[in-house]
């Protein structure tokens, strides 16, 4: 759906086209729009910032992470809902506080390089180019701002690039707006505020944090056969490893599941009342939670009987591509013979598997012998603890 600009904000990109420039702006196109990401940091680095700004976008980094997101800032949200993050439906309660918001900063730096009212137009081009890209403002390591450091502003230089050249913003003794060009690595951006501009991947998913809360009590445990029933879910996460450059951002896991869950039959025709179901979430690892366990409850399975033998359990990291499909399947036992279930759980062709296969019902069985409990295991670069309860 097509967002509009505020009429406020257009407004003025009218009034301020007159202002008697005569330089037009020539952006280079890519495959994705009127700006690559190098123009975005540059014209980023040439606004006059102040503190006012850096915590505006400081405000949308802290709300992404804290809705499961990365640290990031979408250009969409810069332009309609100043200060909101991901995962908070385009709405912000901090926008009314921001005196001169980041977007009437772009629209006076657009508006500054036409002469004529002729050039109205093209500025809102250029604004709703921006504004409808999918390009935002990633800010690693943004949790260690200390509130008065003004940012380093770089891009994506792509290729798997470990560093890049960015604009150093800072305000001199006689308070003038100065810019100096860098070396950025990561370890700076773990010393000072750095601004990368990047494209956005996860926004169109839900993490496990925005879910509702899905916990259910299993009954009095027991099923119809005798058999005890578990929630089974996952409590820890750990990344190993990273899997992306930093100047992508964090890693996005998706953790896939294929069961039958609540399977109790007693008979052949039993097997009629049961299907294969699939739980397919979001785990995003920002940069700086490397090798720590991120505590969480996400329930993989609200029935784990006796009577289920394998159950397909894949992670993988998002790297997109096209749709393909892990053909699989969910076993289950009763009267001494097993039965599978085919599944396929869908993934993109170029993401990095981290791990597939089946998990068992001897697997589990120190837990089941325990009455529940949970279970470290190392699955290719992560470590995940389950639990049964």
């Amino acid at each position: 759906m097509k967002r509009l600009l505020p009429l406020g904000l257009l407004a003025a990109l009218a009034l301020a086209s007159c202002d008697g420039q005569k330089n037009r702006l020539e952006p280079l196109p890519d495959e994705n729009g009127l700006f690559s990401l190098s123009d975005v940091a540059k014209i980023l680095s040439d606004l006059p910032l102040q503190n006012g700004h850096l915590a505006e976008v400081h405000d949308a980094v802290s709300a992404s992470s804290g809705n499961g997101y990365d640290e990031e800032y979408l250009l969409t949200d810069l332009f309609h809902a100043p200060g909101a993050g991901v995962g908070d439906n385009g709405t912000s309660t901090k926008a009314a506080g921001y005196a001169t918001p980041l977007r009437e900063l772009f629209a006076d730096y657009f508006s500054r390089k036409y002469g004529t009212k002729a050039g109205a137009a093209d500025v809102e081009r250029y604004i709703n180019a921006l504004s409808e890209s999918d390009m935002q403002i990633y800010w690693p390591y943004s949790e260690d701002w200390d509130g008065r450091s003004f940012p380093i502003v770089t891009f994506d230089p792509g290729l798997g690039a470990e560093s890049n050249y960015g604009y150093e913003v800072r305000i001199d003794a006689s308070g003038a707006h100065v810019v100096d060009s860098v070396l950025v690595t990561e370890q700076v951006a773990m010393q000072r505020p750095v601004w990368v501009i990047n494209r956005n991947d996860d926004a169109a998913f839900t993490p496990w944090e925005l879910f509702e809360d899905t916990s259910t009590k299993a009954g009095d445990g027991k099923t119809a056969t005798g058999e005890k029933e578990y929630i089974f879910s996952i409590c820890n996460f750990k990344m190993l490893r990273h899997y992306d450059t930093w100047f992508g951002g964090a890693s996005e896991f998706f953790i896939k599941t294929g069961a039958v869950d609540g399977f109790k039959a007693t008979k052949d025709d039993d097997l009629k009342n049961y299907s294969p179901s699939m739980t397919d979430f979001m785990v995003v690892v920002r940069r700086n939670q490397l090798g720590k366990k991120i505590p969480f409850n996400a329930i993989l399975l609200t029935n784990f009987t006796d009577q289920m033998e394998k159950i397909a359990f894949m992670v993988i990291e998002d790297d997109g591509g096209t749709t393909t499909n892990w053909k699989c399947s969910a076993v289950v036992k009763y009267n001494s013979k097993q039965y599978g279930f085919e599944l396929e759980i869908p993934y993109k062709d170029k993401d990095d598997v981290v791990w597939r296969g089946q998990l068992t019902r001897n697997y589990f069985q120190e837990l089941f012998d325990k009455g529940g409990g949970t279970l470290s295991s190392r699955l290719g670069d992560v470590e995940i603890t389950f639990a049964l309860e």
